[in-house]
């Protein structure tokens, strides 16, 4: 890019600033998204030294992609398999990194920490599904909004991409003022008491289990969360439905649907796609509809559901593992990010769901509530963190539903290490350490009811569960740790769920 970068960025700015978000929405709507990404293979197999590495060493001749048909045959790239195998340099247009004005780190959730080059240009996409969740579930665009920025700052990607988009997004000309007291409970509360009675409504932004951390250290501490409106952007989690109500309920939402949204983001690729108001209200009847989900999804457990842009991230399902192309510093052509899910059109899913007796769109229409005619995507995360037990994979999915009811909320953190030990004939137990809450103690009759409440979820959720686990086997042993316990629930470091 070299010289062209004052260029390319005020392009890129002025066209979001300059664009409304309603247009952007629709102008997937009569294109064809494929030949998009037909394009963006060709300049990426011209422009991109390391990607024209990957083909050759593939013995696969790039001229050979004239359709969006051929482009299923384009081999598909991993981190392993592209991005580790070459230099930073190598993997920019150009072979350069005089393109990037950003390095962001990730947070190596599955293995060491990658660097992946950015340019002011690759957040604007991101920017506008900030923007979309902002103005159709929050209506930020019409209320005095303070944002905290409740990632971890500093080189990983999650806290200053956020404030990046965020920042877009309020010199678009929204009443929006952030804030960036990073992961720290203490300074987040603090801000939250200097800042919050001249907003109107406040967004926390973080991962699921520590925005709830704060939401009950606030509650510990007399932080009043009736106050005001506070909202939730969060990213980076599978949660359940009984999660969502129970955090809502602290924060005295009545509708979840526009008050939280979750990010399907990574660091590779940026925010990929987004809850709406309709995926959260369709995620909903779903929880309730266990048969029907797993008829939609094809597994046991609620995903993710989101809607997206195919223009801004093109999605592929290849026998149930995600792919998506998407242009950048550096582009990634049919990237695999060990994700399962599929994708729905906007029409096709609605239409089901309606078959089931579910208008889930007409009801939010009836509200007013704007509908954007995107597709959908489901996501369930990493298959890896699935375990077996009597040949039942038990999904992190299925234990939090059990842990997050209201009632055990009340004594429990929500989070949960998950594994299988065997005694000493070798006859397997599903073992799960839930976290306390600062200040709450184990009691016998505690743990008992952790334990049923995650059998009856897991027979109620996971047919092959109730079906391949022997009724003796079917209870976990469950061990209620305290808080920040440092061998399950270290602070400071991204929580894993299972242990293999």
């Amino acid at each position: 890019m070299g010289a062209d970068k004052p260029s390319v960025a005020l392009r890129a700015l002025e066209r979001f600033y300059r664009t409304p978000l309603a247009e952007q929405l629709e102008r997937h709507l009569g294109s064809a998204p494929a030949d998009l990404a037909v394009e963006l293979f060709h300049s990426a197999a011209r422009d991109v030294p390391a990607y024209a590495r990957f083909l050759q060493s593939a013995g696969f001749a790039p001229e050979s992609v004239t359709s969006a048909a051929d482009f299923t045959r384009v081999p598909v790239a991993t981190k392993e398999s592209y991005h580790r195998q070459h230099s930073l340099a190598a993997l920019c247009r150009g072979g350069e990194l005089a393109g990037s004005d950003m390095l962001a780190v990730s947070s190596g959730s599955t293995g060491e920490p990658a660097i992946w080059p950015r340019f002011v240009s690759d957040e604007l996409g991101t920017a506008f599904r900030f923007e979309q969740v902002l103005r159709d579930a929050f209506a930020a665009h019409e209320k005095r909004t303070l944002a905290l920025v409740c990632f971890a700052l500093g080189s990983w990607v999650g806290g200053m991409y956020t404030t990046a988009c965020l920042r877009h997004v309020a010199a678009k000309g929204y009443p929006l003022t952030l804030v960036t007291p990073g992961n720290q409970k203490a300074e987040i509360l603090r801000v939250l008491r200097a800042l919050g009675p001249s907003f109107e409504q406040v967004i926390l932004c973080g991962y699921p289990p520590f925005l709830k951390d704060v939401i009950d250290a606030g509650r510990a501490d007399g932080f009043d969360w009736h106050a005001r409106p506070v909202k939730l952007v969060m990213a980076g989690e599978v949660f359940s439905e009984e999660w969502r109500s129970v955090v809502c309920d602290r924060l005295g939402a009545a509708d979840p649907a526009l008050v939280t949204a979750s990010l399907y983001g990574t660091a590779d690729g940026g925010v990929l796609a987004n809850e709406t108001p309709l995926s959260i209200a369709i995620r909903q009847q779903l929880a309730k509809a266990p048969a029907l989900a797993r008829e939609l999804f094809g597994e046991a457990r609620l995903p993710t559901l989101c809607q997206f842009d195919p223009l801004h991230r093109y999605f592929e399902a290849v026998n149930g593992d995600l792919l998506f192309s998407a242009d950048g510093e550096v582009p990634l052509l049919r990237y695999k990010i060990l994700d399962r899910g599929g994708m729905h059109g906007f029409d096709e899913l609605t239409a089901r769901l309606r078959d089931h007796g579910h208008d889930v769109a007409s009801a939010l229409q009836g509200q007013g509530i704007a509908l954007r005619n995107l597709p959908f995507v489901h996501v369930f995360g990493r298959s890896s963190f699935a375990l077996s037990f009597y040949g039942a994979n038990v999904y992190p999915e299925n234990i939090a539903v059990g842990i997050e009811q209201p009632a055990l909320l009340e004594a429990l953190s929500g989070k949960f290490v998950m594994q299988v030990v065997h005694d000493t004939d070798q006859n397997p137990t599903l073992d799960v350490a839930v976290e306390l809450l600062p200040g709450t103690s184990a009691s016998d009759a505690l743990t008992a009811d952790v334990a049923v409440s995650i059998q009856r979820e897991l027979e109620r959720l996971n047919s092959e569960f109730l079906n391949y686990a022997p009724a003796e086997r079917r209870r976990p042993r469950v061990r209620l740790l305290p808080h920040a316990d440092p061998d399950d629930f270290p602070v400071g470091v991204k929580h894993r769920y299972t242990r293999q």
